[in-house]
């Protein structure tokens, strides 16, 4: 946590923290549902992000989508990424920064490969005129990643996913 940070000393702090919570969880539900044109709802026009410690650095919302939607955005790519442990700093009354620890896992179709992982995200958010808080920065390093091809798991089968099933499982009841 920044020094300069506020420790949270009313309900508006309270208030912001949790409406800082919501911006990145609905981040990360866009990006696992490929909601791509939902992604202006919680990034800033000028977001910048650093994906893969520094190894894919975006500057600017088309950018970011861009890259996002290269990467990830083949139906056969199923990810669930999971964000948990905030630590949220309110730097001033516009302005806060986050540590998220994360988990993902990958389902790479096209290779045939499962990427499991865990990290730490660092972003930073601003609060518009109108009190909405918006995602200016976002960006991960790793602590660690693992592939797995599939076809070294018995048995492994893939029996549901949003867009092949329309999320409903193949199993019978």
């Amino acid at each position: 946590m920044p020094a300069d940070a506020t420790v949270p000393t009313t309900i508006d702090d309270l208030l912001a923290l949790e409406a800082i919570r919501q911006v990145k969880y609905r981040y990360l539900r866009f990006l696992d549902q490929k909601q791509w044109d939902r992604m202006a709802e919680v990034l800033r026009p000028d977001v910048t992000a650093s994906y893969g410690g520094g190894a894919y650095p975006c500057d600017g919302l088309d950018a970011v989508l861009a890259f996002l939607q290269k990467g990830m955005g083949r139906e056969d790519f199923l990810s669930s990424h999971r964000c948990h442990h905030p630590e949220i700093a309110l730097t001033s009354p516009t302005t806060a920064e986050g540590i998220w620890a994360f988990d993902d896992t990958v389902i790479i179709g096209e290779w045939d490969l499962i990427v499991h992982g865990a990290g730490f995200y660092e972003d930073r958010y601003e609060r518009d005129d109108d009190g909405r808080w918006w995602i200016a920065h976002t960006g991960y390093r790793r602590s660690f990643e693992q592939l797995v091809p599939r076809a070294s798991v018995a048995g492994l089968k893939l029996t549901a996913s949003w867009w092949g099933t329309g999320g409903r499982s193949q199993l019978p009841a």
